[in-house]
């Protein structure tokens, strides 16, 4: 089963994936958020009739597959490919940092470039929905706490990430710069075995697999929740294989006009053009 919101107008609908239509889920929730999530929503939803909730006809585009997480996890140097690409050696930890859940954006929406940023890099993750409230979790039980899983493009910028005081938070909380979806996929077999790829402007840039994670998802569940309570409708994004611009030579770096693409194994594709922040 796949979740998304549709965006019609000003209207934002909860819409679950019905083969090739969209079907609307008002009626059993006015978003997938936090307030649903907690709400044990998701039993609902599983037991619901989809095939009977009305079609969606048309849509304009689609928001992030979830609404207003309380937070937004990242993990970062979190691919042997990437550690190697970096010059780094692997983390003897997971390496955490956030984003404002304010940078939220729905999967193709623009990226919006901020005034005098020349270092915008691209990133494509795999990102994961808590389900369930996690806290001291172990590995073992740490995938239960899981709702879905989805495309997050972890868009950064270099500048402000490193050398505007060492915050990451600052180079990866911008306007527009978590992109999410289109759809949260509450199937997933297996997490450890997708393909991840990533295209600027018709050229392939990144082309990894999560088999190749460093810290696998219950490690990096079990290692979070240790230090804050993940709520339910937190997002999770667990790193980013080799190909970002940051790590090639030379340097690459996004320019309004330009064009991202990414796509993982089952969870669909985004399409972002770069656009001034005026």
């Amino acid at each position: 089963m796949q979740i998304c919101h549709l965006r019609q107008g000003a209207t934002i609908i909860p819409a679950i994936r019905d083969g090739d239509n969209h079907r609307d889920a008002r009626a059993l929730t006015p978003a997938f958020d936090a307030a649903f999530f907690a709400a044990g929503g998701l039993a609902q939803l599983r037991a619901a009739d989809v095939s009977s909730l009305p079609a969606v006809d048309r849509f304009d585009s689609f928001g992030p597959c979830v609404l207003r997480p309380s937070k937004i996890v990242c993990v970062g140097l979190n691919y042997h490919d990437h550690a190697k690409e970096a010059g780094m050696e692997p983390p003897a930890e997971p390496v955490i940092f956030f984003k404002s859940p304010s940078a939220l954006s729905g999967p193709n929406d623009p990226i919006l470039l901020p005034p005098g940023c020349d270092m915008l890099d691209w990133e494509v993750e795999l990102a994961f929905v808590i389900g369930h409230r996690a806290k001291r979790v172990s590995q073992a039980e740490a995938l239960a706490h899981v709702a879905g899983f989805a495309i997050m493009n972890d868009v950064s910028d270099r500048n402000a990430q490193m050398m505007r005081g060492g915050q990451w938070a600052k180079g990866k909380s911008y306007d527009s710069f978590a992109p999410l979806g289109p759809y949260l996929d509450l199937d997933v077999a297996d997490p450890h075995a997708l393909s991840l790829t990533l295209a600027v402007n018709g050229q392939q840039m990144q082309n990894g697999s999560t088999s190749d994670l460093i810290f696998d998802l219950p490690t990096v569940i079990e290692h979070i929740s240790e230090f804050m309570t993940l709520e339910p409708g937190d997002i999770i994004t667990t790193g980013t294989p080799a190909g970002v611009g940051y790590g090639m030579t030379p340097k690459q770096f996004l320019k309004a006009g330009d064009r991202v693409e990414t796509a993982i194994t089952g969870l669909g594709t985004q399409s972002q053009e770069v656009v001034p922040d005026d």
